[in-house]
């Protein structure tokens, strides 16, 4: 005790002396009598909001999830809310409509629940006995059908009636606006700024021609809320088909209401070469003013998620060796007409940004010049982008021991090589968005900007850099991110004008692994160009790769990672990869005479598919067709050079 206390006497004490050396240097209580120093130690006091302003926090969500308010998902058993999607976003434990119990990993940062506007929320209508619904004799007959219990009948009456004629049988907007305000309500009420960001939004759901049909479809949200968002409702297939008269709604939505929003294009790899066509659909061939109103509302597109992935096709990237992941290139959307060649090129997103450059070479303005983002588009309710934890695009295919062999789309033309079943479904995507904060306008800020990126489903966190005079050791610097910003600009944006000296750019980029993941394969930057006579070219270089393997002189590493995935027990170990990867490149093939765009593909080490855990959970075998391993990746949005 005596030791304790002559302990204790020690420090105050020496805080004593402390206090009086302070007092010798002459410390006033009045902060005003305090000199100014020659030298500020603190680096952040002169930092200006703008210095402070660049996007410091990564943010992930979904902005493309429908519930039960879904025609097409409530009317074939979704019971889930836009409330259930905000919770389940949130971390919480969901009861899902087969009466399972489902719960993230980890919280999302911000979800777009985005029902589909065609008579959205027809079947709350119909459980609620809606008077307005039962004043339309269409509406009354299929409310009947369901109540006695013919639910599918009545799905299959919407459908023919409704979605294959593009006719409103009901066209009632008291119905509309009842739902569109219950949607609002529930986004504001789950909407808390610097925790969890609730956009407003719907999809609105153009198939163009059901002879053959197209998928145009386009998520479209808003950065208001609801005293903005709620002077609308939400534009459908019905109003028009054509996304030019979309982009009139929006326009006349900011004009009237002072307010901001966007859409977004998904699942051009079902459009039947429609979704980056240098036609409109009206036949006239696009012009600068189509190219720069469509880029004014469509900054983003969706490249990954459930319905396959749209980044690169193996047709189109004959020398890529992971183009081909989760290919859906059978039909159309219905599985009437098989996919035709000349479709492609016009389908997917690396090539569409090469048909940008293009076209920017002719008509002076680049219609293609979009982000790229991942999304669910689950129908359950719930955003579930892990292998492990996946929950299927409809309550059908929610786990099951055979939900694996199920019919995603059952050809209409009964040819079923133009069928697609669940085993094809991809557990992707997300959304990352590089933010200043967790708001709606700070994330729809970056998401206008273009500073976001897609995985299939991890997150990884990425960065992608680009500018003039990167050295090598940049990317290694505590500040590295500042520097990024300071020597050139961040993913989605333009190469800042050629410095002089400089013979061709430079770009930094660097990944980390999910926490919860897998370790990294390596990151490569893709290229493309137009060259003198206009024609599109591309070229993959790998930049970084793990386990000291090396580069060769042709810009890519032909050593595999490695693969230790145990498909029996739908298991992997992290003892292969890297957990950071990182690397400042210059382009060796430069020509400073050619437009070009370049993004980051980030890869991951090799594990297993949702369907492995099933096969393991359930005990059972699939066919050698069903994929059982993957490599997840990462896209960045884009950066691109005008000469």
């Amino acid at each position: 005790m005596r030791l304790q206390r002559t302990s204790f006497l020690g420090v105050v004490m020496a805080l004593a002396a402390s206090g009086m050396a302070l007092a010798q240097t002459g410390v006033s209580p009045d902060k005003a009598d305090l000199p100014e120093p020659e030298r500020i130690y603190s680096p952040f006091v002169e930092r200006t909001a703008s210095d402070a302003s660049f996007a410091e926090g990564l943010y992930w969500g979904d902005t493309h999830l429908h519930t039960g308010y879904s025609t097409d998902s409530g009317m074939i058993g979704n019971k889930l809310t836009p409330e259930d999607a905000y919770r389940f976003a949130l971390g919480e434990v969901v009861t899902t409509s087969t009466g399972q119990r489902a719960r993230l990993i980890r919280p999302l940062d911000f979800l777009v629940v985005s029902d589909h506007a065609e008579n959205l929320g027809l079947a709350p209508m119909i459980k609620e006995s809606n008077p307005e619904l039962l004043k339309s004799p269409w509406g009354r007959e299929i409310h009947d059908m369901v109540k006695a219990g013919k639910g599918y009948e009545a799905f299959i009456k919407w459908g023919s009636e409704a979605v294959a004629t593009n006719t409103d049988q009901i066209d009632n907007p008291k119905i509309t606006r009842t739902v569109w305000d219950r949607q609002i309500a529930a986004a504001e009420k789950f909407n808390e700024p610097g925790r969890f960001t609730a956009l407003i939004g719907f999809e609105w759901t153009s198939i163009n021609n059901m002879d053959n049909p197209s998928n145009l479809h386009r998520v479209v949200f808003f950065k208001d809320g609801g005293d903005k968002a709620g002077q609308v409702l939400p534009f459908s297939t019905f109003d028009s088909e054509d996304p030019e008269k979309l982009w009139e709604y929006m326009a006349a939505y900011e004009r009237d209401t002072g307010g901001t929003v966007l859409a977004i294009p998904h699942n051009g790899n079902l459009s039947n070469g429609l979704m980056f066509n240098i036609e409109r659909l009206n036949g006239q061939p696009i012009d600068r003013e189509y190219a720069e109103t469509r880029m004014r509302w469509e900054p983003l597109v969706e490249v990954t998620q459930i319905k396959g992935d749209g980044e690169a096709h193996p047709t189109l990237s004959t020398t890529d060796e992971w183009a081909d992941y989760g290919t859906w290139d059978k039909g159309d959307i219905a599985g009437f007409k098989p996919k035709e060649d000349w479709m492609l090129q016009y389908e997917y997103a690396r090539t569409a940004l090469q048909v940008g450059l293009q076209q920017e070479q002719k008509l002076g303005a680049n219609p293609f010049k979009f982000g790229m983002i991942g999304a669910t588009d689950s129908h359950t309710g719930m955003m579930t982008t892990r292998e492990e934890n996946f929950w299927g695009k409809m309550p059908s295919a929610e786990p099951s021991p055979d939900r694996w062999e199920h019919y995603v789309i059952k050809a209409m033309s009964g040819d079923d090589s133009l069928s697609t079943f669940e085993y094809e479904s991809l557990a992707s995507g997300l959304m990352a968005v590089w933010a200043r904060e967790n708001t709606r306008e700070a994330l729809f800020d970056a998401m206008q900007k273009k500073e976001v990126f897609a995985t299939t489903g991890s997150r990884m966190a990425v960065r992608f850099f680009g500018g003039w005079d990167y050295a090598e050791d940049d990317i290694y610097r505590p500040d590295a991110i500042a520097i990024g910003y300071a020597k050139g600009v961040a993913m989605g944006s333009d190469l800042p004008a050629k410095v002089t000296g400089q013979k061709a750019p430079t770009f930094m980029v660097g990944a980390m692994k999910d926490p919860w993941g897998a370790n990294l394969d390596r990151i490569q930057i893709v290229k493309g160009w137009v060259d003198a006579k206009g024609e599109r070219h591309e070229r993959i270089y790998d930049v970084a790769v793990s386990d000291g393997r090396t580069i060769g002189a042709d810009g890519r590493c032909r050593t595999p990672v490695g693969n230790t995935v145990d498909v029996a027990n739908a298991t992997y170990l992290n003892n292969i990869g890297d957990a950071i990867l990182r690397a400042v490149w210059t382009d060796p093939d430069f020509d400073p005479k050619h437009r070009a765009v370049y993004y980051a593909r980030v890869l991951e080490i090799p594990t297993p598919t949702w369907q492995a855990f099933d096969a393991n959970f359930f005990g059972i075998t699939m066919p050698e067709r069903v994929p059982m391993q993957h490599q997840d990746r990462a896209y960045t949005s884009p950066i691109w050079y005008t000469p």
